[in-house]
């Protein structure tokens, strides 16, 4: 969709790093919070409100929270002076609330998820009043403020696709990318009851993860974006591989309270992140190469990677349950069937993916002709 915007021909430089640096920061925060907290309910047992994984989670919410509100007067104060508003920080201003504040696009989304944050944050501290701890994840305050968290990666992410044409920005979008395959992971735990017939958490995930690796494939267009996309999100579950049962069987060490005897050793949230998505990154960049040698349409290579990429999660997924938590295969037929409709959703996957990497190339300041188009 076009937009009637003025294009700066100004490259970013550093202009915009520091608030993005301090938002990642937070939205890192809450992502290593959410997983150590998942973590120590499944090793030690309920928890109440002020612990540590959760004080990380509220933490990272307000950092983020506090950088975009100074970010969104910042630039509210810019503009009432009659000086130019740089559209490398955070991107295009919008108004809001009419005019009263001029807010840079990405730091809207990021404040206002933080906002969210802490009105579910109340309603969970009144819910551990109520009721003293969490015995599951799915509680319905836990489920607004998992929604917000995601907002606020997303937030992340859109403050370093603004600045693109940056080494800093490009690292930073690949990391936005696999915090939020990592944490949707989480999310999709949301389909546990509706596991009649196919495995629907593990459709979600497919959904998901390949919805991301299009859209980082769709915003660089560049051979070998989703190959760094799947590394980013190796490495990534690699140090939350090591961190998180560290941190949960620490952290109860040094409250004086013991670990469950029939504990797996195998991190829960991490181990919900596909191990075959370099495999699956693989996939997508040949169906890529053959498009560019015989001409093919992106709407064409889109779903069909989507597609390709989700049949993959879902069937390597039960092979992973079985290396690293010795899992059964279960029933083919249950099997086969999720396949089935993980790669139809795949299709749905691939073209979502492909738009939202030009959502995200359209919040940037166009630098060159490419871009504009």
């Amino acid at each position: 969709m076009a937009m009637a915007v003025t294009a700066p021909t100004a490259r970013a430089g550093t202009r915009g790093l520091a608030p993005a640096m301090v938002v990642l920061l937070g939205a890192l925060l809450s992502l290593f919070g959410l997983s150590w907290d998942v973590q120590w309910h499944i090793d030690v047992g309920p928890d109440t409100f002020f612990t540590l994984p959760h004080l990380f989670l509220y933490a990272g919410s307000a950092l983020t929270g506090l950088t975009a509100l100074t970010v969104v007067l910042r630039t509210t104060a810019a503009e009432r002076a009659g000086r130019e508003v740089d559209p490398a920080v955070g991107g295009r201003a919008v108004g809001v609330f009419g005019r009263t504040f001029a807010a840079p696009i990405a730091y809207l989304v990021t404040g206002t998820s933080a906002a969210t944050f802490l009105v579910y944050g109340l309603w969970d501290q009144w819910w551990h009043g109520i009721y003293g701890f969490d015995a599951t994840i799915d509680s319905p305050p836990h489920i607004g403020l998992l929604l917000s968290i995601s907002t606020t990666i997303i937030g992340s992410l859109m403050t370093f696709a603004v600045a693109k044409d940056q080494p800093w920005g490009r690292a930073g979008v690949f990391l936005a990318v696999a915090m939020l395959v990592a944490f949707f992971t989480i999310t999709s735990l949301a389909f546990n009851d509706a596991n009649e017939g196919i495995q629907a958490v593990d459709i979600s995930i497919a959904f998901t993860t390949v919805t991301l690796l299009v859209t980082a494939t769709s915003f660089f267009r560049r051979p070998g974006a989703a190959l760094l996309a799947a590394a980013t999100v190796a490495v990534l579950q690699a140090v939350l591989w090591v961190f998180t049962p560290w941190a949960a069987h620490t952290y109860a060490d040094s409250v004086g309270l013991p670990v469950r005897d029939y504990v797996e050793g195998v991190p829960a949230m991490p181990n919900l992140i596909p191990m075959s998505l370099l495999g699956v990154a693989l996939i997508v960049e040949a169906l890529l190469f053959l498009a560019r040698r015989n001409g093919w349409s992106a709407r064409v290579v889109a779903p069909l990677s989507g597609a390709v990429g989700a049949f993959a999660i879902t069937a390597l997924a039960p092979v992973q349950r079985a290396i690293t938590r010795e899992f059964s295969f279960g029933d083919f037929g249950y099997t086969a069937l999720t396949c089935a409709v993980a790669a139809l959703l795949g299709l749905l996957a691939g073209v979502l993916g492909w738009r939202f990497g030009l959502v995200l190339r359209a919040a940037a300041p166009f630098t060159t002709k490419e871009d504009a188009r």
